[in-house]
């Protein structure tokens, strides 16, 4: 049986805070569809004090922006988006167009159509999400989007650079120094200025991730990101340093981030509390860190590893770590989460940067019917038909009864129309 030795909020606690994001959102949407490119730049000017003569950067100020960084910059940049753009098109190539004969006469397929616009969101407030611009633009890129255009925030009223820059490699075509709810419902609904798009993307905080909602079926969405989600399973061969760094490298995302352990060890359940301590005493994020563990952090404490199993997919975290003797038990018995990292070696911020599996993932349970951000998302997978004039009268005959079953005599009489014409000509084919 599974006992929990430390919770986090309760989900009337969570409900409470939603409702107040809801509220504030739904006020900023409403004030951009009315108002346009003024509502933006007013919101722009109250939330990140930036209000320029346009929000679009020239392709002077990408260069400029670009020059300034060092080599290395560039070089780590490269890097990252050759891992994730390998991975993609190994993703894109594995999706196939195609056509199959059903029955004599009856061709049926399918094909996988780019989405043409797309908006994606790159996130920075308390952090510049440099990555996110990889994860997101060059994703629908591979994919074969036309036209992706891309809003990121300023940074203390200034372009931040390396995250331009990742922009730009990743293939950008447009790209606004804006941010938060005004970015993302400019994207979705258009402005004076700025082109709708017909899907939004990429990761942010409640209030960008709240806007997705509300603004889901005007435009698409990739999936909704709540705040990181970080959990490690793990067993009496793990140690508790390593289960400690990896709750808290990501807890410092955010105080909403939720972290948790389920172990099969009682041991490192009773000391992860004083581990997480020591750490916290030289960890530069301390702050924002200890306040998701403190507010968020979960122990389950397990009789087994089946047990285990059972209680991870439950919770359907975003990040799932596999810190026991068989990880693949895991990868083949788990089936709600976002991205599994297996064994001590690989880690959740291997994910998050450069190593080529995509870091939008699924938060807030919705792992239970959902995975991460890839080039399928960007896909519409759309199907098509054609058939001979025999096998529309084979077909056309079971059609007729099944739409008289059903009393829509319309449809039967499309079904219809085709098995007279077509008998007849076959008729009098035999004459």
């Amino acid at each position: 049986m599974a006992t929990f030795l430390k919770q986090g909020k309760t989900d009337q606690e969570k409900l409470e805070a939603d409702t107040k994001v809801q509220e504030a959102v739904n006020g900023i949407i409403k004030d951009v569809e009315e108002r346009g490119d003024q509502a933006v730049r007013e919101l722009s000017e109250k939330f990140d004090k930036w209000s320029p003569e346009s929000f679009r950067l020239s392709e002077e100020e990408i260069e400029n922006a670009i020059a300034g960084l060092p080599d290395q910059v560039i070089e780590d940049i490269k890097f990252a988006q050759e891992q994730i753009q390998n991975f993609a098109q190994h993703q894109r190539d594995s999706i196939q167009d195609i056509e199959v004969e059903t029955r004599p006469g009856v061709f049926l397929g399918h094909k996988n159509i780019p989405v043409n616009r797309v908006g994606c969101y790159i996130p920075g407030g308390r952090y510049p999400m440099v990555a996110s611009s990889h994860m997101s633009i060059l994703t629908a890129k591979v994919a074969g989007v036309d036209r992706v255009i891309a809003c990121t925030p300023p940074s203390n009223g200034e372009i931040p650079a390396a995250t331009v820059a990742a922009m730009h490699m990743a293939g950008a075509d447009e790209i606004y120094l804006l941010g938060g709810v005004q970015a993302m419902t400019a994207m979705a609904i258009g402005t004076e200025t700025i082109d709708p798009v017909d899907m939004i993307v990429g990761p942010g905080n409640a209030f960008v991730a709240e806007a997705k909602r509300q603004l889901y079926g005007r435009v698409g969405i990739d999936l909704l990101a709540g705040p990181t989600e970080t959990l490690v399973i793990a067993d009496e061969t793990a140690d508790v340093e390593m289960i400690a760094t990896d709750l808290l490298g990501q807890a410092e995302h955010g105080p909403t981030s939720p972290g948790a352990l389920i172990t099969t060890s009682r041991n490192l359940a009773d000391s992860l509390e004083e581990e997480i301590a020591r750490q916290l005493k030289n960890l530069s994020t301390a702050e924002i860190a200890e306040q998701a563990w403190r507010d968020n952090g979960s122990i389950i404490l397990v009789d087994n590893i089946d047990e285990a199993v059972k209680e991870a997919d439950k919770l359907a975290y975003e990040h799932v770590e596999i810190l026991t003797e068989d990880p693949n038990y895991f990868l083949e018995n788990m089936t709600n989460f976002g991205a599994l990292f297996l064994g001590p070696e690989t880690n959740v911020a291997y994910g998050d940067k450069v190593i080529g599996t995509n870091h939008t993932l699924p938060t807030k349970e919705a792992a239970r019917y959902t995975g991460g951000l890839w080039v399928g998302k960007f896909l519409k997978n759309c199907t098509y038909q054609r058939v001979t004039e025999e096998a529309s009268v084979e077909i056309g005959k079971y059609a007729e009864r099944l739409c008289d079953l059903e009393g829509f005599m319309g449809h039967k009489e499309q079904a219809s129309l085709r098995v007279r014409r077509y008998e007849k000509k076959e008729s009098n084919a035999v004459r």
